[in-house]
This record gives C-alpha cells, structure tokens and sequence, in this order.
C-alpha cells in the first residue's frame, strides 16, 4: 500500500506531464486551424476552374475554338506559336462552336492552338481615376502613364432605365458656344446628332465644346478615327484645365472591330457612372457612322444578311440601345448629354436616318458655308 506521500509525490510528477500534453494539443490545434485558414484565403483567391478549349479555324475576322464553354461578350486569350498570346472577345456560336474576334489584330496563329477563357472581363473601372486619362476600349492606358487604378468597378453592360422614371429634361445645358446657346439651345440630358460631311470642322467645333461647356465632366469617345487625328485633336483643343476634368477613350480606325465597338460601350458606361453619382456629364462621341461600320464588320463575318447599303439589322438596333443610354436617369442631381457625330453621305443614308429617328435633335453643319470659310 502507498504511503500519502508516496502518492502525493507520484501525483506531482504526473500534473506537469499532463499540463505539457494539453499544451501541446493545443497548439497543435492551433496551428493547424492557422494552416486552414491559410488554406482557405488561397482558394479564394483562385479563380474559377475553367477548362481550356482549341482553336479549329480562322477565316478573315472570325476565329472558331471548341472545347470550352464561354457567353457572348467574354472575353478569351488564344495562345500563338511564339508564345504570345492575342485577346479575343465571344461574338457568337454556333452549336458548340464558339465564335471569336480579336481585340487586336495578330499573326502567328496555328490549329489546336489553346483558347482560355478569362475571368472577370465584364467588369470596368469607373471613377475618380480615370480622370486626365486617355485609355482604349479595354482599360489601357493610351497616354504613357501607368494604368488607372482603383477600387470602384461596375458592370460594362448596365440595365436599362425604366423610361417613365427617367427625370424630365428642365435645365439648358451651357455648350460654351454662343450660337448654339442662343439659337440652338440644348438641355441636360438630351442627345443631338452633329451631322456633317468630311471636313466642314466638326472636330473643331465638337473641341470647342469641350473646353467651353458647363458641364462638370467631359466623356470624349473617339471612334474609328484616323489614328494621327487623336493625338491632333488631343493637343489642339484640350487643355491641361480641360484635361483635368475629361475622360478620353480612343480607339482609331486601325483599332479591330471589336474594340472599337468596346470602346464606345466604355465612355458610355463612365459617363453613367458619373451621371448616377451626381454630376453633370457632357460625352462626346466621334463618330456614330464609324461605330455603325465597326457592328457592320462583325455582323457581316459572323454571317448576317446584309441589308440597307450592306448593313445587317443589328446595326441599327445597336445604335439604338447605344443611344438610349445617354439621358436623363432616375435622380435630377445627374444628367448625361451627349453629342454624336454622324457623317453625312447624302440621301438614303441608313446611318443617318436612323440617328434622326432615335436622337432629340441634330444639327447640320454645311460644308458650302465651311468652304466660304
């Protein structure tokens, strides 16, 4: 039999060494719950698995990849033999044929070449950011300086405005141009068309605008543009004042299709974004024609029957719903005007006639008052 010192003796001993198994226990547990948690994070910050598709033809625009599953409207990169790769966009399919055209146009393209579907590529960058910045249809800078940063980004394809909830149109928006003031008076929110032919100073007018309006921000869009006029235009009529409060998106006419057509999408949704957080924005897009001509390359390479002067009815349903984005929205804190240009080919012009019938108003620059100078 133990003595009660014995006992006590052996239950000293034995406390220590159960306080060092709960310890170790504990941490333990302790950093496995770490490694977990670490775990955890780096799985969130995966993205999705998706499964890599091949390219099986090329045919002037249009690139056909199988193998993946994509929606219209996203956004791929397909890998070419020197290791580069080319961003395509979804414009179509065809049974389990994917439909695609380039961002960019790029040579070095093979069969079986890999096509991979990138994530989040429905998202823009909005906000006080990309003010001072001229950037393409895809976000990039265009002016030298590191790419726009920050945390606000919306949807490119917004929803549309209930229309009997949009703010009537009460306030005349101060142009900067005295005979448009004065004769041709404009309100916030309304959407005119600057119908011109080649050459009678639509640039010129569409730049004094810019520098001279009331408006709090300038959206300029330009569209299919010869490339040396961006840069002309840039430096001729915006300021480093106007500059300061402007967001330009360029996309000229060596610019693919697509991403001409995205580039038009972008100043829109921008100029949106600043509508609905309060301000008064004024876009400017050059031109509505050249953005009709860039839908009119795709609709016609993904096999659109071509109808008025070769344009497929997508065209002008799209100049529609382009159109219909500017305006007034649902607060009167915030207004959207906006001018487009269209250019003037003469009569039965179905770029033309459809900006009449969708647009507020237009004006009409005549090109034998531009040559009396």
């Amino acid at each position: 039999m133990l003595s009660m010192n014995n006992w006590c003796s052996m239950t000293d001993h034995a406390m220590p060494t159960e306080r060092v198994a709960d310890h170790y226990r504990t941490e333990h547990w302790a950093h496995l719950g770490h490694k977990l948690h670490t775990a955890k994070e780096q799985i969130s910050r995966l993205s999705t698995l998706r499964a890599s598709g091949q390219l099986v033809k090329v045919s002037g625009l249009i690139m056909e990849a199988v193998g993946c599953q994509m929606q219209t409207g996203q956004r791929c990169l397909v890998q070419a033999n020197d290791g580069s790769s080319v961003e395509a966009e979804v414009v179509g399919f065809d049974r389990d044929t994917l439909l695609l055209m380039p961002m960019e146009y790029h040579d070095g393209l093979s069969p079986r070449a890999k096509v991979m579907p990138m994530g989040h590529n429905s998202s823009i960058l909005v906000g006080e950011p990309l003010l001072g910045r001229i950037i393409d249809g895809a976000g990039r800078s265009l002016d030298n300086r590191p790419a726009p940063q920050g945390n606000t980004t919306v949807r490119l394809h917004g929803s549309p405005i209930n229309p009997l909830q949009r703010y009537p149109i009460t306030t005349v928006l101060d142009v900067g141009v005295r005979a448009l003031n004065g004769v041709l008076t404009i309100g916030q929110g309304q959407r005119i068309g600057l119908f011109a032919p080649s050459g009678t100073g639509k640039s010129t007018l569409l730049g004094m605008i810019a520098r001279h309006t009331g408006a709090d921000i300038v959206v300029l869009a330009m569209i299919g543009e010869r490339g040396r006029e961006v840069g002309d235009f840039i430096r001729q009529n915006i300021d480093k004042q106007t500059r300061q409060r402007s967001v330009i998106i360029a996309a000229p006419a060596d610019h693919s299709p697509v991403m001409r057509l995205r580039a038009a999408l972008v100043a829109h949704r921008v100029g949106e974004y600043f509508r609905d957080t309060g301000h008064h924005v004024l876009l400017l897009m050059d031109s509505l024609t050249r953005y009709a001509q860039a839908r009119r390359e795709v609709g016609l390479a993904i096999g659109e029957p071509p109808a008025a002067r070769g344009y497929p009815p997508s065209v002008f349903n799209m100049i529609a719903r382009l159109a219909e984005r500017a305006g007034n929205g649902y607060q009167p804190m915030g207004s959207l005007s906006a001018f487009y240009t269209v250019l003037d080919e003469g009569e039965n012009d179905p770029v033309g006639e459809a900006a009449r019938a969708i647009l507020d108003g237009h004006l009409v620059l005549s090109h034998k008052l531009a040559m009396n100078g």
